[in-house]
Order: C-alpha cells, then structure tokens, then sequence
C-alpha cells in the first residue's frame, strides 16, 4: 500500500479556548476529524461515498501527545498521513505552527470497518475506498 499525506490548514478560534487561553485538549479532536475528512476528500472518497457503499469507520482508538499548546489565531498546519488500510484504518497526524513549522501535537487514530446493516466488524477494505487508495496521485 501506498503511503499518502495531505495537508489540512485551519486557525484556532475564540471558542476552541479553555480558561488558562489555549486551545482545550477536546478541541484537537476536532482538528483530527477535519483532516480526516479533507484527506478523504482529497482521495475521491468521502465518508458519505463510504456510507452510500453500506460501510462505516468509526474510531475504535485514538492517541495523543501535547508538545506545545495551540493559541488563539495561530495558523496550523494538520499533516494527515494513511499508515494503514488493512484490517484497519490507520491514521497518523502532526500538527505544526504555519509560520514556523514548529511540532505542536501528535495523534494516531485506528478506525474499524463496519457494515453498517449488519453492524459487524468488517475486516476487509471496501472496494470503493481500496480503488481511490489505489489510484491517488499526489
């Protein structure tokens, strides 16, 4: 399998703040599944054309490591890589400052493959992900 990497730009907002003024550790979560969704987007293969295959991925395990926090109006820079396909999917993220590449957070996710009729573990990847996977040029 291929790897890919895709890059997810955004900018921490007012309301991503916890009392001490930095970005609350719940909201990097929101950062990952924005990436999440650009990089499928980027590979022709949304989670809506994976619904519409009968297939979903929830998260099954996520890990973080908080390097520096993330402040009001700084510009990040969410690079999302595929580690793996199979038997799941397997994300791995850095989050960098725009303006100085410095690392700012880390994560990996593993999402499980589910039909969604059956709600059973599906331990093989869908042919309407495998194919963008497949045939995505960078």
């Amino acid at each position: 399998m291929k790897k890919i990497e895709t890059q997810y730009k955004t900018r921490v907002e007012f309301y991503d703040l916890d009392p001490m003024n930095v970005v609350w550790h719940g909201n990097y979560v929101k950062y990952l599944e924005a990436a999440r969704c650009d990089f499928l987007e980027k590979i022709g293969c949304t989670y809506d054309d994976i619904k519409d295959a009968g297939y979903a991925y929830p998260v099954a395990k996520m890990e973080m490591k908080f390097v520096t926090p993330c402040v009001f109006m700084q510009n990040l820079v969410v690079k999302t890589q595929l580690e793996s396909l199979e038997p799941s999917l397997n994300f791995k993220y850095t989050i960098l400052d725009e303006k100085t590449g410095a690392k700012l957070f880390s994560a990996k996710t593993m999402q499980i493959c589910v039909e969604i009729e059956t709600r059973k573990t599906v331990y093989s990847v869908p042919d309407v992900l495998k194919k963008r996977v497949e045939n995505y040029e960078s």
